[in-house]
C-alpha cells in the first residue's frame, strides 16, 4: 500500500539541523545557503581568507557590503521567503531568530522521514489509550510517589515497550524526495494569552528573552524563521501492515488488548485530530485570531469520514505540546498538579491561565494566519 501526505498548512519535519546566520545570506527576498567549501577554496588563493574567518567567528551575521557577492555566486541553494515582509523582519531580527531550522533532506532532496509520520500516528494511539483513565492514573502515581519521568511509564503501559509496541502493526517508509521549490522560509511569532478582568483573555505576542507585547505592537515581538513545506506539497511513500501480528495467540503474547490494523489506527488518529482541532479553535476564539480560526475550520472540514483510509495529522516542528502529549483535558486538576511539579511548566500552571497558553503562529502575507504542521494522510 502507498501513502500520500498532503500539507494543509506549512509543515516542517526536520532532522535537528539549523542554518546559522553565517551559513547563509539574505538577498532578493530569499535565503541563499552558502557553499562554504567552495568559498574557502576560492579565498585560500588570496589574502581575504583571514578576514572572512574573523567575521565568521565574531559576527552575528555576514556583512553584506563585504561578502554579498557570495550570495549571488556561491549559493548552494536558494529558498525564498513566503512574503517580502518576512525578509524585512529578518533584517531587523537578532539572536536566535537568525537560526533557521531546515527540512529533512538527503542527497536527492527534501523528504518526509517515516519515523516522523509514525510518531504522529503514535500520539493518536496514545490519546485513545489515555482519554478515559489518565486522571485516575495520575492520581495513583501521586498517591505512591511522583516519578521523575511519569509520562514514560504511563506511555509504556498504554502502548507497550520497544518489543511489544502497538506501532509494530505497521511499517512506514521515508517518502520519495520532493522538489526544493516546494520549500519556503516562513515567519512565525509566538502568541500568548493574557488575563483580563471578568475572566476574559487578551492576545499578546512573546518577546525574547522574556516579556509580552500587546496585539497592537506585534512588530515588536520576536519573530522566528523556519524552512517549511508549503501548503499543497505532497509526500508519497510505502505503507505496510504486519497482518500476521493480528493472528490469535500473537497479539496476546505481545500484551495487546486486541488486534490492531490500519483502519483501527486511522480511526483513533482521526478522533484525536478532531479533539485537538477543537482545542486550537477554542484558543483562536479566546485570543481573537480570526484568520487562524478560519484556517482551522478549513483543516477540520478535511476530516475524513468513517471508513475512509485517511486521517488528519499534526506533525513536526511547531505543532505544539498538545500534538506531542496525547492528552487533551489540560484543565483536569490531577493533570495540572502533575505538570506543576515540572520546573519547566510550574510557572505557567500556577498562573491559572489555560494550559498551554502559547501557540506558534505562521504569518502569511504578513498576517497571523495558521498553525503549523497540519496534513492529510491518505492510503491506497
Amino acid at each position: 500500500m502507498k501513502y500520500r501526505l498532503t500539507c494543509l498548512t506549512p509543515v516542517l519535519v526536520g532532522n535537528g539541523q539549523k542554518l546559522s546566520p553565517v551559513d547563509y545570506m539574505v538577498w532578493r527576498n530569499q535565503v541563499n545557503v552558502l557553499d562554504q567549501r567552495r568559498i574557502f577554496r576560492l579565498l585560500a588563493r588570496g589574502p581575504r581568507l583571514e578576514g572572512y574567518l574573523a567575521q565568521l567567528r565574531r559576527a552575528e551575521k555576514l556583512d553584506f557590503a563585504s561578502w554579498g557577492g557570495f550570495a549571488q555566486n556561491f549559493a548552494d541553494r536558494r529558498v525564498p521567503f513566503e512574503h517580502a515582509a518576512a525578509a524585512a523582519c529578518w533584517e531587523r531580527a537578532k539572536g536566535e531568530s537568525l537560526q533557521i531550522p531546515v527540512f529533512a533532506s538527503g542527497p536527492d532532496g527534501p523528504y518526509l522521514p517515516g519515523s516522523a509520520l509514525k510518531g504522529a500516528l503514535r500520539t493518536g494511539l496514545l490519546f485513545a489509550a489515555w482519554k478515559d483513565d489518565m486522571p485516575a492514573r495520575l492520581e495513583a502515581l501521586e498517591a505512591e510517589r511522583m516519578m521523575r519521568r511519569p509520562g514514560e511509564t504511563l506511555e509504556q503501559q498504554a502502548l507497550g515497550g520497544p518489543g511489544s509496541s502497538l506501532m509494530r502493526a505497521v511499517r512506514i517508509s521515508d517518502s520519495r524526495p520532493v522538489p526544493v521549490a516546494a520549500l519556503k522560509v516562513y515567519m512565525l511569532r509566538v502568541a500568548t494569552l493574557q488575563a483580563r478582568a471578568g475572566g476574559q483573555y487578551e492576545l499578546g505576542w512573546k518577546q525574547a528573552p522574556r516579556g509580552t507585547v500587546d496585539a497592537r505592537r506585534v512588530e515588536e515581538s520576536t519573530p522566528l524563521f523556519a524552512e517549511m513545506a508549503a501548503p499543497g506539497t505532497v509526500f508519497e511513500g510505502e505503507w505496510r501492515e504486519h497482518s500476521y501480528l493480528n493472528q490469535p495467540g500473537i497479539w496476546e503474547a505481545l500484551g495487546w488488548k486486541g488486534p490492531l490494523d490500519t483502519a483501527g489506527i486511522l480511526r483513533m488518529v482521526n478522533e484525536y485530530a478532531e479533539q485537538l482541532l477543537e482545542q486550537h479553535r477554542q484558543y483562536a476564539r479566546r485570543a481573537g485570531l480570526p484568520l487562524v480560526l478560519r484556517s482551522l475550520e478549513e483543516v477540520a472540514s478535511r476530516l475524513p469520514a468513517n471508513g475512509r483510509m485517511a486521517c488528519l495529522l499534526a506533525i513536526g516542528w511547531g505543532s505544539g505540546l498538545l500534538a506531542k502529549s496525547g492528552f487533551m483535558d489540560t484543565d483536569s486538576e490531577a493533570y495540572r498538579r502533575a505538570m506543576a511539579q515540572s520546573p519547566l511548566y510550574a510557572r505557567a500552571i500556577h498562573a491559572g491561565l489555560p494550559f498551554p497558553k502559547t501557540r506558534r503562529i505562521v504569518f502569511l502575507n504578513n498576517q497571523p494566519a495558521a498553525l503549523p504542521g497540519w496534513a492529510l494522510l491518505e492510503l491506497g
